[in-house]
């Protein structure tokens, strides 16, 4: 199995809304992007609850829209082994200091688990350490996750609450 590497995290002290996946897929690795897989609908998602075209816009211009909206973005594995991008067969696998990110968000009000992975692991790092915080369980923008577009968007216009 292949050893791969999570992106730094996409976030500024204003942020009020952290949006955790797993670990980029093969299509994101390849392109140093978040969510590069064009099947993933995570920019749509995140788009249709800030009412932002975000699938149209450059990678950068999309960081910045997330920037614009308080919503942050990383993953709760920092490497792992996986052959190919399902979350399945994550291996092996070195959490990222999501604690330590957190304590530096002076605004946040919730974290959102972009699927059932990342809250497995990502609970477990952050055990108590959020008091205070809103915890989102969000069905997964992973095409892997069958689930149909309108019942994914009507769970993740939770975040809309807490931007």
């Amino acid at each position: 199995m292949t050893l791969k590497y999570s992106f730094p995290p996409v976030v500024d002290e204003n942020v009020q809304v952290l949006v955790l996946g797993s670990l980029p897929g093969e299509q994101s690795l390849a392109q140093s992007q978040y969510y590069a897989n064009r099947n993933n609908r995570f920019w749509a998602l995140v788009g249709d609850v800030v009412d932002v075209n975000l699938v149209v816009l450059s990678y950068a211009a999309r960081l910045e829209a997330l920037m614009q909206h308080r919503i942050g973005l990383w993953d709760v594995v920092a490497s792992a082994s996986r052959d190919g991008s399902l979350d399945s067969r994550i291996r092996n696998h070195t959490g990222n200091d999501i604690v330590g990110l957190i304590q530096s968000l002076p605004n946040l009000r919730a974290i959102a688990f972009n699927g059932g992975t990342a809250a497995r692991h990502g609970l477990k790092q952050l055990g108590a350490q959020v008091e205070g915080l809103k915890i989102l369980q969000l069905p997964s923008s992973s095409p892997a996750y069958t689930l149909p577009y309108e019942q994914k968007l009507q769970a993740w216009r939770a975040l809309k609450v807490y931007l």
